[in-house]
């Protein structure tokens, strides 16, 4: 019995976790200026592996900020 509570507690936990990261990496949430765009200062925040080479590859407008639809080109490949 305390084996199975525990495993459900732990799936809990791990989805949780799953549901705060997507939160967290939510365009919206992470447009801390409310700009409209991402710099790579507020990508970085959510995602610090994001490297400048992978923005500017991800900024196909070179606007120097990323839109919503560059962003999703984005997030999936980090």
């Amino acid at each position: 019995m305390k084996k199975t509570v525990l495993s459900v507690l732990v799936a809990l936990g791990l989805s949780s976790a799953a549901m705060a990261q997507d939160a967290a990496t939510d365009f919206a949430t992470l447009d801390a200026d409310a700009s409209g765009g991402l710099s790579l200062t507020e990508v970085q925040a959510a995602m610090p592996d994001v490297t400048a080479e992978a923005f500017a590859t991800a900024d196909a407008d070179v606007s120097g900020e990323l839109s919503e639809e560059e962003y999703a080109t984005l997030a999936p490949a980090m």
